[in-house]
C-alpha cells in the first residue's frame, strides 16, 4: 500500500538547510521552529523507515540525529515488525485476575533506556503484573499527551491456532501472535514512531508519556488502579489509546475508511438463570434447569435489540457511505440514514449489515448486543444439577437505548420461560445503584474533537491514506480510558493498521494477525501524528 505523499518536502537535510537560509535572511537569533517551517510549505513528514533518505548516507544526518543514534537506539527497534515480534514472543495472558507483565515492560524498558527516555516500571499488588510509565520531555509545559496501551492479552486456545501464538510467525505477509492486533501491533507502532522521531534528534511541544498498562483485559490493578496510587505519573491532558478502525474497500486491502474513536459502548453483564429438580441422572425428567435455560438462550438469540443512530454513528454511518465504492452498499446506508420509520429504519439497517463487508461490526454498532460469553451449569455426570446459569456480556450506544431499558426488554422477552434475569453488578452494588452507574455512563458526552490531538490523527490520516475517508466513531467495544474521560480529559482510539473482515475477526480469536505492509503504513501514520508535536 504505497504512500503517495510528497517526500521530497520533508527531507531533513532539505529541512535543515531552509531553517538555516531563514535564519540567515532575517539576522535573527533564533530559527524558524520546525513545525513553522513545514506549516509554512505544506510539507509532510514521510521519512523512510531508518530515518535516512534514499541517495543519503548516515554520515550526511544532521549532528542531532547521528548523536541520538548514538546513544543506542537499536535498529530493530525502529522497525515496528522486529519489535512486535519481541513483543509477541511474551505470554502475557489475562485469564481474569491480571497476567505476567514484568518480563514484557523490562523488555520495553530497555527499549526506552537505549533512546535516552526516563523510564519506570510501576509494581502493583499482584506479583510481577506491572505498568511501564516512560516519559518524553517537552519543551514546553503545554499538557502532555499520553499514550495507553495494553500489554496483557486474552488466553489462547492453542490446539485450534495454525502456528505458536508467542513466536511471532510471519507467513503470507501477515504476522500471527495473540496481541498482534489486540494491541502488541499498536503499541509496536507508537513505540517505533516515536523513535524514529528521537532517531531524528527530535524535540516536540510538550511531555509524550507513554504508558504501557497491565490488567486492561481485566483484572483489579488497571489503569483505575494506576490512577488511584499514581496520578501525578499519568495526568495528561489528552490520550490516544486503542480503537478506531482503519476498513478496506470489498478487495479487502484498499484503504477505505479511517475512523478515530472517540466514544465507547456501555459495558454491562447479565445473568439468566434457570432451576429444576436436583436428581441421580439415570432418571432424566422434564424439569431439567439446562433444558430451560437452552431453551431461553435460543429463544433471545433469534432477537437483536432496536437499532440507534446518535449523532456520533450518524455521522460514521455518513462518511461509510461516502467511502465505499460498493455502490449497494451505499444505497443500502443512505436509505438507512434517510429512514423516518421505525419499521423502514430496520429494514435499512439488516440491509446495510447484510452488504456489508463488516458485517459483525456494522451490527454492533447499531444497538445495544447482547453475546452469550460464559455457561455454567453441573458439578458431576451422575448428577442432574438443581441450577444452570449463563453469562450474557452487553454493550450499549451511548445516547441510544438505556441499559436499564434493555434489561426490562430482556426480562419481559423472557418472562413466561421459568428464569430470572439479574444484572451482574459490582460486589456489593444493588442493582438499582448499578443501574445508576450506567446511567451516569450512558449520558457521558463523547470526546471533543476541538484539540490538537484530534487534528493530529486527522492530517495523520489525509497525509497516510490521501484516498480513503476520515471520520470520527463509535468504539464497539471498551478501553481504559475512564480515569482520564471521567476528568474531562479527551481519549481517543485508533488501531493504526488496515484490516479486512476475517483479520478483524481475529482479535481475541484464532490465529489473531494484521497484515506486515499494513503495520509498517500504520507506523508512518503514528510518525506523522506525532510530527505535528514536533519543534524541530
Amino acid at each position: 500500500m504505497p504512500d503517495s505523499a510528497s517526500q521530497s518536502a520533508s527531507d531533513p537535510a532539505s529541512r535543515s538547510a531552509s531553517d538555516s537560509a531563514s535564519h540567515s535572511a532575517s539576522g535573527s537569533a533564533r530559527p524558524v521552529s520546525r513545525r513553522t517551517f513545514l506549516h509554512r510549505t505544506g510539507a509532510g513528514a514521510a521519512l523512510l523507515a531508518g530515518g535516512v533518505l534514499a541517495g543519503g548516507t548516515a554520515a550526511a544526518a544532521p549532528p542531532a540525529r547521528r548523536a541520538a543514534a548514538a546513544a543506542g537506539i537499536a535498529p530493530g527497534d525502529l522497525d515496528p515488525l522486529a519489535l512486535l515480534r519481541k513483543m509477541l514472543a511474551f505470554d502475557t495472558q489475562n485469564h481474569g485476575e491480571g497476567g505476567v507483565t514484568r518480563p514484557h515492560a523490562e523488555m520495553l524498558k530497555a527499549v526506552w533506556d537505549s533512546a535516552g527516555v526516563r523510564s519506570e516500571i510501576i509494581p502493583t499488588p499482584k506479583k510481577d503484573n506491572v505498568h511501564l510509565i516512560a516519559r518524553i520531555e517537552g519543551t514546553t509545559a503545554a499538557a502532555p499527551l499520553l499514550l495507553l496501551g495494553h500489554s496483557d492479552v486474552v488466553p489462547v486456545e492453542r490446539a485450534k491456532w495454525s502456528v505458536d501464538p508467542f513466536a511471532g510467525i510471519v507467513k503470507g505477509g501477515e504476522i500471527y501472535g495473540r496481541g498482534a492486533l489486540d494491541m502488541k501491533g499498536a503499541n509496536a507502532a507508537f513505540v517505533s514512531a516515536l523513535l524514529r522521531h528521537l532517531n531524528e534528534g527530535g524535540r516536540f511541544e510538550r511531555d509524550i508519556i507513554v504508558l504501557t498498562d497491565c490488567d486492561e483485559e481485566a483484572g483489579p490493578h488497571g489503569s483505575r488502579w494506576l490512577a488511584e496510587h499514581h496520578w501525578d505519573k499519568i495526568d495528561a491532558g489528552m490520550v490516544l489509546t486503542e480503537g478506531g478502525w482503519f476498513l478496506a474497500q470489498k478487495d479487502r486491502r484498499t484503504p477505505m475508511l479511517i475512523t478515530v474513536t472517540r466514544q465507547d459502548k456501555v459495558y454491562f453483564n447479565l445473568d439468566i438463570t434457570a432451576g429444576g429438580t436436583a436428581t441421580h441422572s439415570s432418571k432424566p425428567n422434564p424439569d431439567s434447569a439446562i433444558a430451560t435455560l437452552s431453551r431461553a438462550v435460543a429463544h433471545l438469540d433469534g432477537w437483536l435489540a432496536p437499532v440507534t443512530l446518535t449523532p456520533v454513528t450518524r455521522e460514521y454511518f455518513t462518511a461509510l457511505a461516502e467511502a465505499t465504492s460498493d455502490g449497494a452498499f451505499r444505497k443500502a446506508v443512505k436509505l438507512m440514514l434517510a429512514a423516518r420509520s421505525r419499521p423502514a429504519l430496520e429494514r435499512a439497517a439488516a440491509l446495510v449489515v447484510k452488504r456489508s463487508s463488516y458485517p459483525w461490526l456494522h451490527r454492533a454498532l447499531l444497538r445495544t448486543t447482547h453475546a452469550f460469553v460464559i455457561e455454567d451449569a453441573g458439578y458431576k455426570e451422575n448428577v442432574i444439577p438443581s441450577t444452570a446459569t449463563v453469562r450474557i456480556n452487553c454493550r450499549g450506544v451511548p445516547g441510544g437505548q438505556r441499559p436499564r431499558d434493555f434489561l426490562a426488554d430482556v426480562r419481559g422477552r423472557l418472562k413466561d420461560r421459568d428464569v430470572t434475569v439479574t444484572l451482574a453488578g459490582n460486589p456489593g452494588e444493588s442493582e438499582e445503584d448499578a443501574l445508576k452507574r450506567l446511567d451516569e455512563t450512558f449520558a457521558k458526552p463523547p470526546s471533543s474533537i476541538d484539540s490538537p490531538l484530534y487534528e493530529a490523527i486527522s492530517g495523520a490520516a489525509a497525509g497516510t491514506y490521501p484516498d480513503a475517508v476520515f471520520a470520527p466513531a463509535l468504539f464497539e467495544a471498551g478501553t481504559s480510558l475512564a480515569p482520564w474521560t471521567s476528568r474531562g480529559v479527551p481519549g481517543y482510539g485508533v488501531y493504526p493498521y488496515v484490516l479486512d473482515n476475517d483479520q478483524l475477526i481475529g482479535m481475541h480469536g484464532n490465529d489473531e494477525r494484521i497484515t506486515v505492509e499494513a503495520l509498517k503504513q500504520g507506523t508512518e501514520f503514528m510518525y506523522r501524528l506525532f510530527d505535528r508535536f514536533r519543534t524541530r
